[in-house]
């Protein structure tokens, strides 16, 4: 903890010289609540200034109920931090000044919300709130589709169907003629298999079984089918494997939730993810939704700040109260599709202190399609809110493409004119979404999506702490998250708070050279270039001394059937990169840093 203040007093001085200022006081008061309050003051109350200070850029002015953790002492301004905020706000009306200072704003931003992102465990009582919360929020989403009246439902249908009508029946089509081509994830499944494991799995459910042939899945040839299709074990709807619910570490003050579903399931989810996603890719909706890239989203933020034109919205727990009623009327006129997403859809969830329940929400974090759908079900939102707006009805896809560069979903990270967002808030939450309002912006000139954030246009995106600073090499995921660290506040500008992990990394590594950003090398990324410090001895090509994290996959041997269905479900003509993932595959189990010659960019 005391490595965590004393950075946090090295990029206070750095902010301070940049804005003309002093944070003596600042320092003393971090130093003593976190040596009252604990940990907890970096990680919980500091980020809940910054959304107060977010909120106040907003509105254009300080709120009497922002700041309450903090003393206000002859202004309405807090006392912490006052040197930087009287270059935004009026230290005496509070009201936003004329011309803000842009610096002070991102010295704020990065000095309060430096640890807000610490990828720390909860307490077990915060982990128990949030298994709880899991299980009101799917009440509350089976409460909604009971109150929300059918006509918003049917308005809903019409909409979705001219906006992703020709894109199902692509999907419809691919389905009929067996184009669906599944594919194991990377990640953990229900059953807990190994990953070349997945490719053994002998059962299936009767819900798959009606629309995807065991036969066509689950074994590389009809051959095999014959040979061993009476080794599959079909489970009925009530036999099927629910989906395991967990938590991730978040942040210190809440973890997050995510659903592990069960190999069979992902298997095919992730067939039609890819479908969805070709077909979506060559369509004209690649303009408004998408999952390559949060770049869009990201220009379309900057714009929004500029200008004021489009404002940002950003929902809480997304994807659970996404109701699977909402998903059956987005496909409700392309009976292949919705058939086939339902078939691979977790309808139950075991729930860790509340046992198996029944889901109402279409899907949590961790299924495949949670992603794809949550868009489109957003996105159909939006438009029903420009159309009441409008006063008129789109018929066709023309009447959609003047919205291209002004509405966009990535996931729950929405763009929208600003003229419209009262409209598509209030249908929103008619159908059950929360809107985070200190995280959705339109007022102002802040605006933040997809993990940067703009004021007036400008880039005021911060540096965050991922995990507590390491003691020893030992400890990779520190080590790695650390020197990432300083490469960022390297490339953000903040070079003296650099230099101060610079001596810092320098305790724990022998060798710490300059290196190319794209070096396998855990070394430092400088604008003066990378250093060289011998030629390889047959490439003749520039190596210098450096730790790597290395990591070798576990043993797991693959053969037979299991073996041939891995090679024909791969994707592409190029050889697999890795000559042995027959012998080992998945996750590393151990990680370790050596100190090797490589290649410095």
């Amino acid at each position: 903890m005391k490595s965590l203040t004393s950075l946090w007093n090295a990029l206070a001085d750095e902010m301070a010289s940049r804005c003309c200022t002093s944070t003596t006081k600042d320092q003393k008061t971090v130093q003593g609540r976190v040596k009252d309050e604990g940990l907890s003051f970096l990680t919980i109350t500091l980020p809940t200034f910054g959304k107060d200070f977010q909120f106040c850029l907003d509105q254009g002015l300080v709120s009497p109920k922002s700041f309450l953790s903090f003393r206000k002492t002859g202004s309405c301004l807090p006392s912490f931090l006052r040197g930087f905020t009287e270059l935004v706000f009026d230290s005496g009306t509070g009201i936003l000044l004329d011309d803000p200072d842009i610096e002070a704003i991102y010295a704020v931003r990065q000095l309060i919300l430096t640890f807000s992102k610490m990828l720390l465990p909860c307490t077990p009582e915060r982990e128990r709130k949030a298994m709880s919360e899991y299980i009101q929020c799917d009440k509350e989403v089976d409460y909604v589709d009971s109150c929300t009246p059918n006509s918003a439902y049917a308005e809903f249908r019409r909409v979705a169907q001219h906006l992703f009508g020709d894109l199902f029946a692509c999907v419809d089509r691919d389905i009929y003629t067996g184009n669906i081509v599944p594919r194991h994830g990377p990640g953990a499944t229900a059953e807990r298999l190994s990953s070349n494991g997945k490719f053994l799995t002998r059962y299936w459910t009767d819900r798959l079984e009606s629309v995807f042939h065991v036969g066509d899945f689950l074994y590389p040839n009809s051959r095999f089918v014959s040979d061993c299709y009476d080794d599959v074990d079909f489970l009925e709807p009530g036999s099927e494997m629910p989906s395991r619910v967990i938590s991730v570490p978040k942040t210190q003050k809440a973890p997050r939730i995510i659903a592990i579903e069960p190999s069979t399931v992902q298997y095919v989810q992730q067939g039609i993810l890819e479908s969805i996603t070709q077909h979506t890719r060559s369509s004209f909706l690649n303009g408004f939704i998408g999952s390559d890239t949060q770049e869009p989203n990201q220009l379309l933020a900057q714009k929004g700040s500029s200008d004021g034109s489009l404002a940002t919205l950003d929902l809480s727990e997304a994807s659970d109260r996404v109701s699977a009623k909402l998903v059956l009327e987005l496909l409700a006129r392309h009976h292949l599709t919705r058939d086939a997403v339902f078939a691979c859809r977790s309808e139950r969830a075991s729930v860790p202190g509340h046992g198996v329940i029944s889901l109402s929400k279409f899907a949590s974090m961790g299924s495949a399609l949670c992603f794809p759908v949550e868009a489109m079900v957003f996105l159909t939102i939006v438009f029903m809110a420009v159309e009441k707006e409008q006063g008129c009805r789109f018929s066709r896809k023309e009447d959609f493409l003047p919205f291209l560069g002004q509405v966009r979903v990535y996931g729950d990270d929405i763009i929208v004119p600003t003229e419209y967002v009262h409209t598509v808030v209030d249908l929103l939450e008619l159908f059950g979404a929360r809107v985070g309002r200190h995280k959705s912006f339109w007022i102002g000139k802040f605006r933040e999506s997809c993990g940067k954030e703009y004021y007036s246009g400008h880039d005021v995106s911060i540096v965050k702490v991922r995990n507590l600073f390491p003691s020893h090499r030992q400890q990779v995921a520190e080590v790695t998250s650390l020197v990432s660290l300083r490469n960022q506040f390297y490339e953000h500008g903040c070079w003296k708070t650099a230099a101060w992990l610079d001596v810092h990394i320098r305790k724990i590594f022998k060798y710490f050279p300059n290196v190319e950003p794209t070096s396998s090398a855990l070394g430092r990324v400088s604008f003066l270039g990378y250093v060289s410090e011998k030629e390889h001895e047959y490439l003749h090509s520039p190596l210098v001394k450096a730790y790597v994290d290395t990591s070798v996959s576990p043993r797991d041997p693959l053969d037979g059937p299991g073996a041939m269905l891995k090679f024909f479900l791969k994707r592409g003509s190029d050889p697999t990169f890795d000559g042995k993932h027959l012998e080992r595959a998945g996750r590393p189990r151990t990680r370790r840093i050596k100190a090797r010659w490589v290649s410095p960019f």
